[in-house]
C-alpha cells in the first residue's frame, strides 16, 4: 500500500515543476533574445519586434513561476534548461521556435496535472494561462514559419527594412497595448 504524500512533499513536487518550468523559461528569453538580435542585424526588423515582445513574455513567465516558487518557500532557479542555438538563418528560426513552444506546451501540460494531482489549484490556474501565451506564441511562430516557406523571398523581401522598434511598450507580444 502506497502512504499518501505529506502537505510538504506536495509542495516540494510543486517546486520542482515549477523550477523546470522556470528553466525551460530562461532558455526561451536568451533563445528568443538572441534570434532578436540576429533578425534585427539582418535587416528584418518587424521579425526582430516581434522576437523581442515574445522574450519579453517569456521574462514575465519566469517571473510568475519565480514569485509562486518563493510563495511556496523554495528557491527559483537560475540554470537554463537546454543551450542556446546561435546562428541560425531565418529560414530556420521560425519552424524551430514553433517546435520549442509545442514542446512547451506538451510539457507545462504535464507540469499542470502533476500540481492538480497535489491539490495545488493556484499553481494549475498559473499553468493554464501561461499555456495559453504559450500557444499564441506558437502560433505566430508557425505562421511566419509557414509564410517563409511558401512565399519566400517575396515575403521576407516586404519585411526587410522594416522598423525593429517596440515602442514605448514593454508589455509583450501576448499583451500588446
Amino acid at each position: 500500500m502506497e502512504t499518501a504524500l505529506s502537505k510538504e512533499q506536495r509542495r516540494e513536487k510543486v517546486i520542482e515543476v515549477l523550477n523546470k518550468a522556470r528553466g525551460m523559461e530562461l532558455h526561451a528569453i536568451t533563445q528568443y533574445m538572441n534570434q532578436h538580435y540576429a533578425l534585427d542585424s539582418m535587416d528584418y526588423g518587424e521579425l526582430a519586434r516581434d522576437m523581442k515582445l515574445i522574450a519579453i513574455d517569456e521574462m514575465r513567465h519566469a517571473e510568475q513561476f519565480a514569485e509562486r516558487i518563493k510563495e511556496l518557500g523554495g528557491e527559483p532557479t537560475t540554470e537554463l534548461a537546454d543551450v542556446v542555438t546561435k546562428g541560425q538563418d531565418v529560414r530556420v528560426i521560425f519552424p524551430f521556435d514553433a517546435g520549442l513552444e509545442d514542446n512547451t506546451i506538451d510539457i507545462y501540460n504535464q507540469f499542470l496535472e502533476v500540481c492538480r494531482e497535489m491539490g495545488d489549484n493556484i499553481t494549475v490556474k498559473l499553468f493554464e494561462a501561461i499555456i495559453e501565451e504559450e500557444q499564441t506564441h506558437y502560433n505566430h511562430f508557425d505562421n511566419v514559419g509557414t509564410h517563409i516557406a511558401n512565399l519566400g523571398d517575396v515575403y521576407l523581401s516586404k519585411i526587410a527594412g522594416t522598423s525593429a522598434s517596440t515602442g514605448p511598450s514593454t508589455k509583450g507580444f501576448v499583451l500588446q497595448p
